[in-house]
Formats: structure tokens, sequence, C-alpha cells
């Protein structure tokens, strides 16, 4: 069995990949920031498999234990009591460029955090199956 075949790496190896070509779109937007009639273009994000397919049993809902009287019950609504605000995409110059440089060099910050999180989770990985094997 290869390192190929265990889904969790390949998952992984696939979101790297993902977010080095998102990089690469990225930082063309920012590039042609100054380009008459540019628009800004974006990839994506990979769809994998729903995780409750691969496990081989389900696991159960959790739910919030209040072990003292005194304890305030939690809730567990997802819903959120702000609202979410939403600002335009993106706004066309005289110029005819649609790039917000801004909100470009947020989506890059942000592609470099998801980055290094999935690189040190691989990173992880491999050296769990290094131990596992016992190579260190």
């Amino acid at each position: 069995m290869g390192l190929s075949d265990i889904p969790i790496l390949s998952m992984l190896r696939t979101r790297m990949q993902w977010a080095q070509e998102r990089q690469r779109i990225l930082a063309e937007n920012v590039a042609n920031a100054d380009t008459p009639n540019f628009r800004p273009h974006d990839i994506s994000a990979p769809v994998f498999p729903d995780p409750s397919r691969l496990a081989p049993a389900s696991v159960g809902t959790v739910a919030l234990a209040q072990t003292e009287p005194g304890h305030i019950a939690g809730s567990m609504t997802g819903a959120s009591a702000f609202q979410l605000e939403r600002p335009r995409p993106y706004d066309v110059h005289p110029t005819g460029n649609a790039v917000n440089l801004e909100e470009e060099m947020m989506k890059v910050a942000a592609n470099n955090l998801d980055y290094q999180a999935v690189s040190a989770l691989y990173t992880r990985s491999l050296n769990l199956i290094k131990t596992a094997v016992g190579k260190k």
C-alpha cells in the first residue's frame, strides 16, 4: 500500500495543490490591478467525499452536560444573533478594472494560512506513519 492510497494524505495533497494554484491566480489579480478592463478571477475549493461515508461507524450527536445545578445550560443552536454583512464583491473603476487590492490581499493572506495549516497536517501525518513503522 502506497502513500497515495491513504485517503487523508491524498485529500491533503489535493488541498495543497489547490492552494498553490489559487495563490498563482490571486497573484495574477494583484499584478493586473492597474490593467484596464481586467476582471479578477478565483477558483472554487475542491469538493471531497462526505466524511460520514468514509467512516465505518457513525458518530452520535454530542450534547452538553450540566453537571451541577449552578452551571448554565448550553444551547446547541448554530444561529448567530449578528447579521453577516456582505460587501459588494468588487467595484469597477473608470478604466473598467474590477480588482479591489484590499480584498485580493485578504484572500492571499487567508490562502497562505490555509496552505500552512494543510502542510502542517500533511507533515504530521507522515511523521505519524514513520513512527508507526519504526523510523524516525
